[in-house]
């Protein structure tokens, strides 16, 4: 079949989603809830740490460009995967039109695609400000940081862009019913109708690469880190810097481990790893909804210049209130 008899043999024009598929009816209130309740949460604390950065000058360091990047990323995902859920589990509307089902399959990769490049970002600079801590001022500059983060902005594209021209070929005729909470590739490429084994190729191959890429790049840093901390003879010193990377090594196991179970337990024939649709489902939703509800207060409890600012603000208003009493 010809890519244009492809194309025009597509009879499907809105998809389903299903979500959880062995939740019972009688749990989809409480879930659209908990999911309600973790957008707004989501969206509330990073967009705090974007407002932080804005308010506060000492907050314009590259460190904290990353912060802003990771966030407005986190934002931008959590608003393109879950209204549609939330719909589905609370007015019972999961259906969605083919191309807007494609719009959101493009921009659910291009945002995991996006935080993959920020974390290996994020590594980067560690490495610097502790391996080189001396150069650090120098080659980490807010400029060169803002190119680092552009790069990334503009590259999270083209890796999603080449897997949806690939799925916008295939022929959909019948089944229509998205088994899982958004659409993506897996899910689509399972409803075409015609031998889908090079698109799941592509798109195997695209993840494994935004994947592994960056992570490999992500465990060069952190051992060469730890290597240099081992070196300090300061116990503190060593303390201060485990302590910095700590954080980041926890978010990243996260972001990372369960997606190369998802997709080596389901992308690639005879496996190691075989898992169920269902456990396919919770394991997408742990590291998609996970590290973007956790980051933000993580980094606001840390991060020494936040605990700062806050301690300013309630001092400030502390001394606002006392002004009011005396007078």
């Amino acid at each position: 079949m010809s890519q244009e008899n492809q194309t025009t043999a597509s009879a499907v024009t809105e998809f389903f989603i299903v979500g959880f598929p062995e939740l019972q009816p009688k749990y989809y209130n409480l879930m659209a809830t908990v999911l309600f309740c973790i957008y707004i949460a989501v969206v509330t604390g990073n967009s705090l740490v974007v407002v932080l950065f804005i308010i506060e000058r000492s907050l314009h360091k590259p460190m904290y460009i990353i912060m802003l990047s990771l966030a407005l990323s986190d934002i931008g995902f959590c608003t393109v995967a879950l209204p549609k859920l939330i719909s589905r589990y609370w007015f019972n509307d999961g259906y969605i039109a083919f191309y807007v089902c494609m719009l959101q399959r493009q921009l659910i990769h291009y945002f995991g695609t996006l935080n993959s490049l920020i974390m290996m970002t994020m590594a980067l600079d560690r490495y610097l400000a502790i391996c080189y801590p001396l150069r650090y001022t120098v080659l980490m500059t807010n400029c060169n940081m803002r190119i680092l983060i552009g790069l990334s902005w503009a590259s999270a594209m083209i890796a999603p862009s080449i897997s949806s021209i690939q799925t916008l070929q295939m022929p959909f005729c019948g089944p229509n019913r998205i088994l899982n909470c958004f659409c993506d590739a897996s899910s689509m490429n399972q409803l075409a109708c015609a031998d889908a084994t090079r698109q799941r190729l592509v798109s195997y191959s695209m993840a494994m690469f935004v994947l592994l890429v960056p992570f490999s790049f992500i465990l060069i840093s952190y051992v060469s880190i730890l290597v240099s901390v081992l070196r300090i003879a300061n116990a503190q010193g060593r303390l201060k810097a485990l302590s910095t990377c700590a954080t980041q090594v926890t978010i990243i196991t996260i972001y990372y481990v369960p997606r190369f179970i998802v997709y080596s337990g389901t992308d690639i024939p005879n496996t190691p790893l075989p898992i169920s649709r269902s456990q396919r489902i919770t394991l997408v939703m742990f590291y998609s909804l996970l590290p973007p509800l956790v980051n933000p207060f993580i980094y606001c409890i840390r991060v020494k210049e936040i605990r700062q600012f806050f301690l300013k603000c309630v001092q400030t208003n502390r001394k606002g209130n006392s002004l009011t009493i005396s007078k």
